[in-house]
């Protein structure tokens, strides 16, 4: 990337205390643990506290993050926000977590590109840095995938659990930090998986609500035909990009939506398992909370070491996709 180089200066994360077992779902709907850890890979998922919004999830995770960084909440210039469950319509969840922090000197805004998300917002806010608008961002990925789950539908609500990760960017030294990005989009599977109801398309009424329409709906099976796709391939170009191969990655964050789509590609790409971080056993998917909350652990793990090079890539609604090459 050109002009300031710009990297990951503290990291961050939280999960809420309640567990929501395999087990549990069993008295819920027709499933069972055997099938949900064969076909997804998951055996729990953390479920937010009825007084818990996802502001609260990113503030907790944001808090850590800047304690990682040496930084105080009024050093920060911007904060974004991505998820696809906002406290509410507006102000924006960065609005309020700004407010929560106490960064007064924070510009802030949500950004919305589902499971992609933070991919997208690291994309977005290490611009600034580069250009040098901006000294410090803090890029947060927060869900509450749980307020918009349908407990009754066996084909989704298996999947979905609740959390917030966080980093701190800014200056890094040269041949360090963000090496490439690449975005992609393709709104004609925007029907794929999506919320119907409560926008300007379906608004709110009681009807909405009797349908489900404020729930996540999801068509499983060509979501999955595209993730595998397009995992590996965003990855292999974003390694292009940075002039790196296959075998210059050291460790592989990938979005935990299902383990097979994982695994598909880490076998595309020709890595070992152990240079892949996983922890949807624990998680579930937790769109765009998922990759952060993932590379906050490896580094408490440690991981990662200086010099490190790190993919990270991730698909969502929209349909979105995103990758990133990282030098530690």
């Amino acid at each position: 990337m050109k002009g300031i180089p710009v990297g990951v200066l503290g990291t961050g994360k939280y999960s809420p205390e309640r567990r929501l077992t395999n087990q549990e779902l069993e008295t819920m709907v027709e499933t069972n643990d055997e099938w949900i850890v064969t076909r997804t890979g998951i055996r729990e998922r953390r479920i937010a506290a009825a007084d818990q919004a996802t502001s609260d999830l990113a503030y907790e995770a944001s808090v850590q993050a800047l304690k990682a960084a040496g930084i105080t909440a009024d050093q920060l210039d911007l904060i974004v926000v991505c998820t696809i469950t906002p406290d509410m319509f507006f102000p924006s969840t960065a609005c309020l977590v700004q407010e929560k922090l106490g960064a007064k000197n924070a510009a802030a805004y949500d950004l919305s590109a589902a499971c992609s998300g933070f991919i997208y917002g690291l994309a977005n806010a290490s611009g600034f840095i580069a250009m040098g608008t901006y000294k410090y961002v803090l890029v947060v990925g927060a869900e509450t995938l749980s307020r918009i789950t349908d407990y009754t539908d066996r084909n989704t609500c298996i999947l979905f659990g609740d959390g917030a990760g966080a980093v701190v960017l800014g200056q890094v030294p040269e041949g360090r930090g963000f090496q490439s990005f690449k975005l992609g989009a393709d709104g004609s599977g925007g029907d794929l998986i999506n919320i119907p109801g409560g926008g300007s398309r379906l608004p709110s009424t009681a009807e909405t609500v009797a349908e489900g329409k404020h729930y996540l709906y999801m068509n499983g099976r060509d979501v999955y035909k595209f993730a595998v796709r397009i995992m590996g391939g965003a990855a292999e170009e974003a390694l292009e990009m940075a002039g790196l191969g296959k075998d210059d990655i050291d460790l592989l964050i990938p979005h935990q939506a299902n383990i097979r789509i994982i695994q598909s590609a880490v076998e595309r790409l020709n890595l070992p398992e152990e240079k892949c971080a996983i922890n949807i056993d624990r998680y579930g998917n937790m769109s765009a909370a998922s990759i952060p909350v993932a590379l906050a652990e490896a580094v408490e793990e440690g991981r990662l070491k200086e010099g490190d090079r790190l993919v990270m890539v991730g698909f969502g609604g929209g349909l979105t996709w995103g990758a990133s090459v990282l030098v530690w």
